[in-house]
């Protein structure tokens, strides 16, 4: 099978959000930004000009700007177009022979296009992690909290969050963000993403910190944490 018809469904806002089971919080020394799969193929899936595609890529931009603002390492994921079935595995029984050929369906959108210095990575299963160097690229950069963003909540983004909490790489998934099959997925995703990870809104996934003082505090690894400017918080 291929793609389903996705129709229009409401973005999520914070009353939808889960509650974690922890209380981590976003340091830009230690996070890095994921956009997973944002490319033509699955974008051009969605209605276009309507929730959720126009909240999702509008989000995307606003976490990207702050990444770049805070010196957060951008990274994509992108599916490569026309492969064989040895590299396309099971699957290509699940979801057919993925991307062809067909002029820009493997891009990322043009609003998202990776700049200078971000980082494209070939994302060959669900998850980016596999046969891919995302794990050894965070570790080069000393990053052990990754934000989460892109299609599609219950199968990419959810797997690679619980593929990162098996890393021991902090997961926050942004609920805004991400956009799924239908709005009953969408939720089904955020519900067992806060289960290994943080979920957060994109106006909400750097708020406000309670620390006191300036020296910041030091998390159950001992690692400091560094406040974040509350002027980052104006995304909107």
């Amino acid at each position: 099978m291929g793609l389903p018809a996705i129709g229009s469904y409401p973005m999520p806002d914070r009353t939808a959000i889960p509650r974690s089971h922890v209380s981590w919080r976003i340091d830009p020394g230690r996070a890095a930004l994921l956009v997973h799969d944002m490319q033509n193929h699955f974008v051009r899936a969605f209605p276009a000009g309507r929730a959720p595609v126009v909240e999702l890529v509008d989000n995307i931009a606003a976490l990207r700007e702050l990444a770049d603002t805070l010196d957060m390492p951008v990274v994509f994921s992108a599916e490569p177009a026309g492969q064989p079935p040895a590299q396309r595995g099971l699957a290509g029984d699940m979801w057919g022979p993925g991307i062809g050929d067909e002029p820009d369906a493997a891009a990322i959108v043009a609003p998202l296009t990776p700049r200078p210095g971000e980082h494209l990575l070939a994302n060959v299963r669900h998850t980016a992690f596999p046969r891919s160097h995302l794990g050894r690229l965070l570790r080069s950069q000393n990053r052990d909290q990754l934000i989460i963003c892109g299609v599609h909540a219950h199968l990419g983004v959810l797997l690679t969050a619980a593929d990162a909490f098996m890393n021991d790489i902090q997961p926050f998934v942004v609920a805004d963000a991400v956009a799924d099959f239908s709005a009953e997925e969408h939720t089904l995703a955020l519900r067992w993403a806060a289960r290994t990870g943080v979920v957060r809104t994109t106006d909400g996934c750097c708020a406000p910190c309670s620390c006191t003082g300036s020296g910041g505090t030091r998390d159950a690894r001992g690692a400091e944490h560094r406040c974040l400017p509350r002027h980052t918080l104006e995304l909107e």
